[in-house]
């Protein structure tokens, strides 16, 4: 478990004087690839000054046989690990590919508002196999990274570099494009 500040339910950044979120992503899979440790550690650090982040990996599920019964106990199994670390309080966004696309703004606007109303998130990123229903249905928004198919790894770096860019946007502050 990576983790970048302690949990807060509502705090503000002793630097900036600026609300900050607190924000637990809940991922799949342990990361063993050195190149992605290194890009969630650059982003993470990135955002100490906007959030409090935590990243909680979990081990992936066994995939015993073949077929849809394999895949629905898989599934069932991971989605369990999930639901066990989902706090009651937080805002649950998880990330599906027939969820709901955003632009940057538009996600950088969603966030906004949840800095006042509900100053935790859950962030939800499946394992290879993807998310069991339940957990789509549990969540207060499906979101979609792309049309495109990204290793759930990576999926991980380019949600915390969005993250990143989010909180540029609501504060006004230039990104380097």
């Amino acid at each position: 478990m990576l983790e970048t500040a302690t949990p807060a339910a509502r705090s503000y950044n002793q630097h900036s004087g600026v609300l900050t979120i607190d924000i637990r992503v809940i991922a799949v899979g342990k990361i063993k690839e050195n190149f992605y440790r290194q890009a969630l550690q650059h982003y993470a650090r990135r955002l100490k000054p906007y959030a409090r982040l935590e990243i909680v990996e979990l081990a992936e599920g066994k995939e015993e046989g073949r077929g849809d019964f394999a895949l629905t106990t898989l599934l069932k199994e991971e989605g369990d690990k999930i639901v066990r670390q989902l706090r009651q309080d937080a805002h649950c966004i998880v990330l599906t590919p027939e969820g709901r696309k955003m632009k940057t703004e538009e996600l950088a606007a969603y966030l906004k508002n949840l800095q006042h109303s509900s100053p935790r998130i859950d962030l939800v990123i499946g394992g290879a196999a993807g998310l069991a229903g339940e957990i789509k249905l549990k969540s207060d928004l499906c979101l979609s990274l792309s049309d495109l198919t990204f290793p759930h790894r990576l999926a991980r770096v380019i949600l915390l570099e969005q993250l990143y860019r989010c909180f540029k946007i609501i504060r006004g502050e230039p990104y380097h494009k």
